[in-house]
């Protein structure tokens, strides 16, 4: 199977991805994670993408605060799928992040989920990579089933106590 590839923008990302790692491995889904920052570290992060591909990852997913160029500086160097996550910082409660992840030039795609959204993030790379993998697919059809029995047993709970 292919790996993804988790690049955060600065250790302060560390939750979020935290998250993130612990979906893909819930699904064993090999990935490989690294701290490249746009603006600080811009020729290891545009190397990291150019040879993404080359190096087996399938999916990269780029995590980012504040001014979060990120996943459009990785987007910039790959034709792999990237999807960006923008985290929450302390000035606009991560809209500038938010923003400036969905806000791309036509020709540079990157699929965004919410803000600080890793779970969804590492889901959505799974459900790219089950496209070629029906063992991975399985198990994202059984993890919705599991979400879905969830619901429905706070359901039926709050049906008892407090329909009459």
């Amino acid at each position: 199977m292919k790996k993804v590839g988790i690049i955060m923008g600065s250790d302060s990302d560390l939750p979020i991805v935290k998250k993130t790692v612990d979906t893909l491995r819930s699904l064993d889904i090999p990935y490989e994670t690294h701290i490249y920052s746009a603006h600080r570290t811009p020729e290891e992060a545009a190397g990291f993408a150019k040879n993404a591909k080359k190096n087996g990852f399938a999916v990269i997913i780029a995590a980012a605060g504040m001014a979060a160029h990120l996943a459009g500086a990785i987007a910039a160097n790959t034709t792999l799928p990237v999807i960006g996550i923008p985290c929450k910082g302390p000035v606009l409660d991560g809209m500038d992040a938010l923003l400036s992840t969905v806000q791309m030039p036509s020709g540079i795609p990157v699929a965004a989920v919410a803000i600080n959204g890793g779970v969804n993030a590492a889901l959505l790379a799974a459900e790219i990579i089950a496209i070629g993998e029906p063992e991975l697919g399985a198990k994202l059809d059984a993890k919705r089933e599991e979400a879905r029995r969830s619901v429905l047993e706070k359901d039926a709970s709050v049906e008892a106590r407090l329909n009459e």
